[in-house]
C-alpha cells in the first residue's frame, strides 16, 4: 500500500505573512491525520520562511504519525535533527532565492560530504533519505552514501503534464515518467525505499502512483490549496482515494 505524507509548510507560509499564531501547524497536522494521511512533512528551512524551530518541536511532541523532516545537509540541521528524532529525515538542497526546491540534490558532486550527515542521522536512529534528480548517477551516489530512501523528485514530469495539456500520453510526458520508473527500479535493485514527490497534484498523481514499488508519495501544496476550498481533512481524504485508485 503507498503512504501519503502530507507537507504542511504552506499552513505556516499563510500564519508568517501576518506574523500571527494562527493557522496552526500542529492543527493541521491532527487535519491530515483524521484525513487519512499517513505521515507529515515539515521543511525547516535555514532561513525560517515557513516552519519555525518551534512547530517542529510541537509536531515531535503531538503528531501520532510518522514525522519526516526536510533539511539541508548542515552541522545545525543535523543537530536539530539529532535532538528532535523524526522518524526520517530527507535531505534536500537549498537555496535563498528559490521559491521552492527547484531541483535534486547533487550526490555525486559531494559525496564525502553527504556521506558524514547520513552517518550522523544513522547513528541517531533516524531513517535517511535523500531528494534526487531520477538519474542513474545520482541513485547509484545515493546507495554509496548510504541513504536508506530515495525520493524521486517528480517536478519535470509535473511541469510537462502541465504544459502538454494535462495529456499524459503525449511524448514529453511519457519520457518522464519512464525516467521515473528506471530510476525506481534501480533505487529497489541497489535495497533502497522508492518515494517521489513534489509538484504532483490531483490531476497528475495518478500515473506516478501507479509505479511499481512505489512506497511514499509526499504532496503538500496541491494539498494546501485544495483545503482553501474544501478543508484539509477532506483534501487529504480526496489525495489518498486518487492514490489507492491508481495503485490498484
Amino acid at each position: 500500500m503507498i503512504e501519503l505524507g502530507v507537507n504542511i509548510d504552506h499552513v505556516a507560509t499563510l500564519r508568517q505573512a501576518r506574523g500571527t499564531y494562527e493557522p496552526d501547524p500542529v492543527w493541521a497536522a491532527v487535519e491530515a491525520h483524521l484525513g487519512g494521511a499517513d505521515g507529515i512533512t515539515v521543511h525547516l528551512r535555514e532561513d525560517r520562511r515557513h516552519i519555525q524551530d518551534a512547530d517542529v518541536r510541537r509536531l515531535r511532541d503531538l503528531v501520532h504519525i510518522k514525522l519526516n523532516l526536510e533539511m539541508a545537509a548542515t552541522d545545525e540541521m543535523i543537530g536539530i535533527a539529532c535532538t528532535l528524532q523524526p522518524e526520517m529525515a530527507m535531505l534536500v538542497p537549498e537555496g535563498r532565492q528559490e521559491i521552492t526546491t527547484e531541483g535534486g540534490l547533487d550526490i555525486v558532486t559531494q559525496e564525502a560530504k553527504l556521506r558524514d550527515a547520513v552517518a550522523r542521522l544513522a547513528g541517531a536512529g533516524i531513517v535517511t533519505s535523500v531528494f534526487i534528480d531520477a538519474d542513474p548517477a545520482q541513485v547509484d551516489a545515493a546507495a554509496r552514501v548510504g541513504a536508506r530512501v530515495c525520493e524521486l523528485h517528480t517536478g519535470p514530469y509535473a511541469h510537462n503534464f502541465h504544459a502538454r495539456g494535462r495529456d499524459a500520453e503525449s511524448p514529453a510526458v511519457t519520457a518522464e515518467l519512464a525516467k521515473l520508473r528506471n530510476a525506481g527500479a534501480a533505487v529497489r535493485e541497489r535495497g533502497m525505499r522508492f518515494n517521489a514527490g513534489h509538484a504532483l497534484n490531483y490531476f497528475n498523481v495518478q500515473p506516478v502512483a501507479a509505479l511499481a514499488g512505489l512506497r511514499e508519495l509526499h504532496i503538500g501544496h496541491a494539498i494546501v490549496a485544495r483545503s482553501v476550498f474544501v478543508g484539509l481533512r477532506e483534501a487529504v481524504r480526496e489525495m489518498k482515494a486518487l492514490i489507492r485508485e491508481a495503485a490498484a
